[in-house]
């Protein structure tokens, strides 16, 4: 923190801001508690453009970790989350669509826009000439395919001895000869030759595997379609812009789906209930009312969606219910019943932990009923009922199939001396390297410094022989590990995941379908949702080993699930929890508020700054000055390696709010396609839950031209307005997974609800060498990382590993 005279704007309590220049008072100590040092490094200047009026609204207790990219929505701007049509008290993720989709009228329903940037934007458009987008959709539509043909092959009648071949097939056929009387045994069976040693298997090298050539992306829906879906939605007074999405979401028949169930526009991403109910009242006139059963189905889809959007793969049936009784449907359980009946939610009854032993013992000898009662009582043994979506159900049991597969395939002896490699270690590093020699599944905890730990394990798997590859979730994030590897190490050592799994990075796929790989490190571990995870473990070749490595303690993923956390939990593995602890004030700061201490911190350097702000509009004003002029003055450090973070996008000092200013003092210009201009710093999401920083070029006929990740990108005109912001100003969510020199976080007044120790830890955890944070929260900060846990999330992983994974001992 700041210890010299500096130069700030500051004003008296309770009045206006005239722009007065006040020295700030030498010595002292900052604490980001609040009060403390203002000594920001100077943040005197011209007044820079305020934000916005207005302020945040929306549900803070439920979706605000959503982070989908998307238009704005028909909803009020919510602070990172999302709003809740019932009201406070949601006890559904209220999250009204996060940002996903443009809908009738207004502002989307908060949440972090955009989500995280899992992969390389600048993707391979070599293979079919598919843009990244295209390609990333494409890779995951096949692969889940593949789950659900492994699942169905799972299920299908096992034809004995059809997939035997060599030794194991002949057995089998002398075998069969014996049983059917066509040889003796003792022609067949004699005394077996002294067994000879294996030879070694021969070193690998990895071999890349050009990725197919993809299919063609799935062609809009027909123009007539569209037509005949915009004529409706036009007699019932609905939007006609929502005819291309109804189109493509109901299919080839969608006027006679909508004109038969109204309710089914919910299924467009961010139409709200209300809209629907308007849209249905229309078609239906006095027809129309809240119990129709048609709505009551509709409605718990439409939940079950909002909950995924805020984390959940379920809901217990209370929460849902209780939901949908505050939307006004009457008969709650049979909405409920009624969308199970028809398919368009699953029921799951997953037992839980085995009852005592004194409870589950028969009665003793002699007493009446005795054996009856056991039965009854083992017949009682406590299940938990969850409600969910076909597609979330199918990714959280694929992942945990595959996580057993994973574990349990791994070859006692795979010819790999991992001796030297532990001995030339040290500390956590070596303690990481024997954990994966033995097992096939490891787990790895640590901050950024302890990013040095895996790769000192790839890189002594490759020494080895191995094909070891490292995933992070960021290009910058592979940025940062590939620093760590050894100069000589091959490109392929350091990829993203979405290009890993896409093909565009790493060794590509062997002949099965699976990555051509011995040793896969997920570096981020906690940004994992269940699609994500359940395609990388189904994507591994049996005997491959899977090590996760990431931070416990930031933001989980933007789609549903919580799979790092449910796996540190379960403890089905072996876990490596690094002893390397991020160094200098910074990572002293952000290592206390890991563990619930907002700690006062020496900064010599000026590494940490605390700016006090008393209402959104200085907020805005201030941010505006760190990032312009007085961090690049004091720190040298240029205004694009300088990142901004705010809860969320709606707001007087939301991301758009201060995208808007930083924009007219950084790079004015008239937004002449589509709102950007050449050099517009820009945050694009090519899949929702990915964001990734990058530049706007140009534009043309073909779309908008940008360069992310120093790879250039086009995104079509049609796909502009809800897939690229502003990118000054990030929420957490989207800045996740990535670093800067400087990093500005903007605390306003109506952000203190919104707050806790997963987002403080991983705002404050974004900057490398320099923090300045704008407060205007007063106690809620201390208060947010002393006494706010994250929002609890309900997942089935850790019941349906239990059930086919073991403890580790």
């Amino acid at each position: 923190m700041s210890t010299e005279p500096e130069t700030t704007e500051d004003a008296e309590p309770g009045t206006p801001d005239t722009g007065a220049e006040t020295t700030a008072p030498e010595g002292g100590t900052a604490s980001a508690a609040g009060g403390g040092d203002t000594g920001a490094p100077d943040t005197g200047g011209a007044d820079g453009p305020a934000g916005a009026a207005g302020s945040g609204e929306g549900d803070a207790t439920a979706g605000a970790d959503d982070d989908r990219p998307a238009d704005d929505g028909p909803a009020g701007d919510g602070e990172d989350g999302s709003a809740g049509a019932a009201g406070d008290g949601d006890v559904v993720a209220g999250a009204e669509g996060g940002e996903g989709g443009e809908a009738a009228g207004g502002d989307a329903a908060g949440g972090d826009a955009g989500g995280d940037a899992g992969g390389d934007a600048g993707g391979d458009k070599a293979a079919g000439e598919l843009s990244e987008a295209e390609a990333e959709l494409l890779a995951q539509r096949l692969e889940r395919e593949r789950i659900e043909r492994r699942k169905a092959e799972k299920k299908a009648p096992i034809d004995s001895g059809a997939k035997l071949s060599g030794t194991a097939a002949d057995l089998l056929a002398a075998v069969r000869a014996v049983e059917s009387g066509q040889k003796p045994p003792q022609t067949v069976f004699s005394e077996p030759a002294a067994p000879r040693r294996p030879a070694p298997e021969p070193v690998r090298r990895p071999q890349p595997v050009p990725a197919e050539v993809a299919p063609p992306a799935p062609a809009p829906a027909p123009a007539e379609t569209v037509a005949a879906v915009a004529r409706l939605l036009a007699d019932a007074g609905a939007p006609e812009a929502l005819a291309p999405q109804a189109a493509t979401s109901l299919g080839e028949g969608a006027a006679e789906v909508l004109r038969a169930d109204p309710w089914q526009l919910l299924r467009i991403t961010g139409v709200r209930p209300e809209q629907a109910d308007t849209f249905a009242r229309a078609l239906l006139g006095p027809d129309c009312g809240p119990g129709d059963e048609r709505r009551g189905r509709a409605l718990t889809g439409w939940l079950l969606e909002q909950a995924a959007v805020a984390g959940h793969t379920a809901l217990e049936p209370a929460a849902l219910t209780t939901a949908l009784a505050q939307r006004g449907v009457p008969d709650p359980d049979a909405a409920v019943q009624s969308a199970i009946a028809e398919g368009e939610a699953l029921a799951f009854q997953d037992a839980l932990d085995e009852p005592p032993a004194a409870a589950a013992a028969p009665a003793a000898p002699g007493a009446a009923g005795g054996a009856e009662e056991g039965d009854e009582e083992e017949a009682e043994r406590p299940v938990r009922v969850l409600i969910g979506l076909e597609r979330y159900a199918l990714a959280e049991e694929s992942l945990a199939d595959g996580l057993a597969r994973v574990v349990n395939s791994l070859a006692k002896d795979d010819g790999v001396d991992w001796a030297p490699a532990a001995a030339s270690a040290s500390g956590s590093a070596a303690e990481l390297i024997r954990a994966v020699a033995g097992h096939g599944l490891v787990l790895h905890t640590g901050g950024e410094a302890a990013r040095a730990e895996p790769a000192a394990l790839v890189a002594a798997a490759r020494a080895l022989g191995l094909r070891a590859v490292a995933a992070c979730h960021t290009p910058d994030g592979r940025r940062r590990f590939a620093a760590l590897l050894p100069e000589d190490a091959a490109p392929e050592a350091a990829v993203t995941l979405a290009g890993l799994l896409s093909g565009a990075e790493g060794p590509g796929r062997d002949a099965d379908g699976a990555l051509a790989l011995d040793l896969l490190v997920v570096l981020d571990a906690p940004q994992l949702d269940v699609e994500s995870a359940a395609m990388v473990v189904e994507s591994l070749p049996d005997g491959a080993r899977l090590v996760l490595s990431g931070d416990p303690a930031v933001l989980w993923s933007a789609g549903p699930g919580r799979v790092f956390a449910d796996l540190l939990a379960a403890r089905t593995c072996p876990q490596v929890a690094s002893r390397t602890p991020d160094p200098g004030p910074l990572g002293e700061l952000v290592s206390g508020i890991g563990v619930g201490e907002l700690n006062q911190v020496d900064a010599p350097g000026k590494e940490l700054v605390i700016v006090p702000v008393r209402d959104a509009g200085e907020a805005v004003h201030r941010t505006v000055q760190l990032v312009a002029d007085s961090v690049p003055r004091a720190l040298g450090v240029p205004a694009e390696q300088t990142v901004v973070i705010t809860p969320g996008h709606g707001g007087a000092a939301g991301t758009r709010a201060l995208n808007a200013a930083l924009k007219e003092r950084l790079n004015p210009g008239p937004g002449r396609f589509g709102g950007f201009d050449p050099g517009d710093r820009i945050a694009y999401s090519p899949t929702p839950g990915r964001t990734v920083p990058g530049q706007v070029t140009g534009a043309d006929a073909d779309g908008l031209h940008l360069t992310c990740a120093g790879a250039p990108v086009v995104v079509p005109r049609e796909r502009v307005e809800q897939s690229v912001r502003h990118g000054w100003a990030l929420t957490a969510h989207q800045a996740v997974g990535s670093r800067w020199p400087a990093a500005v976080v903007v605390l306003p007044g109506d952000a203190a609800q919104v707050l806790n120790r997963p987002w403080v830890y991983t705002a404050f955890g974004r900057a490398e060498r320099h923090l300045s944070v704008v407060h205007g929260v007063e106690q809620a900060l201390p208060r947010a990382v002393a006494e706010v846990p994250p929002k609890p999330r309900t997942t089935r992983l850790p019941v349906l590993l239990r059930g086919q994974v073991p403890p580790a001992g």
